[in-house]
This record gives structure tokens, sequence and C-alpha cells, in this order.
């Protein structure tokens, strides 16, 4: 009798196990120290296998960004209802992002530091991503708005860069949660919202910080 043939691999199945590889390795060496022997190895794959599906290194990195970029912002969708008040949509946002991050954490490193730090087009890819989670924080923020102001014409370009700062905290929260040890997704979810969320609606109420007068120069 003949040996017995394994059955063949489908090849999209066969790719997330290169990317999941790759991912793992561009994670935890970065960008320019991972090498593609051992992506392959890895992967259990030869690295000419890994070449005739994803072309290069530079191909195989960014196909990692647009797959890791792709399941975090799906993760912050899935969380959020439609219909819940906007701190309650927020909240729930939050928590999934910090959730996805710390449970991947290879692919956060991919996104906000390995392909942040290497130029075109990778960081174009990250900035996308964010572009799209930045809008999103943006209509939530401005329906709180449009409510406390009882004015719906409230437009969104007036509350654009809290949602840039706020997005911009929870990145660096994520980080401090990743290398502490014991901070957890709630933990961090409802630090932001007590440092961000609550000042919010102070400035909602009418309660705006001002800065102290200069004197004038002599």
């Amino acid at each position: 009798m003949g040996a017995v043939r394994t059955k063949r691999m489908p090849r999209a199945v066969r790719e997330q196990q290169m990317l999941d590889a790759a991912v793992r390795i561009f994670g935890q060496r970065g960008y320019m120290a991972a090498s593609m022997d051992e992506i392959a190895e890895l992967a259990g794959v030869s690295k000419p296998l890994v070449y005739l599906y994803l072309n290069s290194k530079e191909d195989l990195f960014t196909a990692c960004i647009r797959r890791e970029a792709a399941a975090l912002t799906a993760a912050v969708r899935a969380a959020v209802r439609p219909g819940l008040a906007a701190d309650r949509q927020l909240w729930d946002g939050l928590r999934a992002f910090f959730a996805h991050t710390a449970e991947h954490p290879d692919g956060w490193s991919v996104l906000h530091l390995q392909a942040r730090t290497h130029g075109e087009p990778f960081a174009a890819e990250v900035a996308a991503m964010r572009a799209e989670i930045v809008a999103f924080v943006t209509r939530l923020v401005a329906v709180a708005a449009r409510e406390a102001h009882r004015d719906p014409d409230l437009p969104e370009h007036e509350v654009a860069g809290l949602a840039e700062a706020l997005v911009g905290a929870a990145e660096s929260l994520a980080a401090w949660a990743n290398a502490t040890p014991g901070a957890t997704a709630r933990q961090a979810a409802t630090t932001l919202m007590n440092f961000a969320w609550a000042g919010l609606g102070n400035l909602m109420r009418g309660r705006m910080w001002t800065p102290p007068a200069e004197a004038e120069p002599a």
C-alpha cells in the first residue's frame, strides 16, 4: 500500500497561520529585526511558500497591519449598541478596545509601535484605522454635546479635537496597561472615563477651565 496522503490545507487557512506567526514575530522582535526564516519556521512552512503567498517582507507586514486593524475596529464596533446613552456607548467601546489590546499584545505592538515608526506605507495603514476610530468617537461626543446644549445642529468639527485627544489617551493607556502587571481592561476603561468623560461633562454644562490671565508685557 502507498503512503497515506495528508489533506491539503486550504490557502486561506495556511495564510492565516503565516499571519499569526508574522504578527507574533513582528510584535515581539520589531520589523527590522524580524526575519522571514523565523516567521516561516513558526508557521511550520517553508520560506519560499511565505514568499509565494505574501510576496515580500513589506507586503507581509502590511497584511499584518490590515488584519490587526480590522480586528480591533470590529471588536470596538461590535461592543457598542446604538440607542444607548453616549457615555454608555463610549464605555462599552473602551472596554472592548482595552480588552482586545490586552488579549492581542503582539497585534497592538504591530499597530501602535512598529507600523508607526517605519514610515510609509505602514504609517498610512495605521492612520486610516485611527481616523475611523476618531470619527466614531467624534460622533458619540457630538451626540452628547448636542443634547447638553440643546443644539441639534452643532457641527461635529466643534468636538473633533476632543475626540482626537480621547483616542490618543486610549492608545497611551493601552500601552501602559499591557506593560503593567494586574492592570485590567475594566480598570483602564474606568480610568479614561473618569479622566475624559467626567471632564467633558463639566464642559458640556458650561463649567469650562480657563487659563490664568497673563500680565501685559512691559
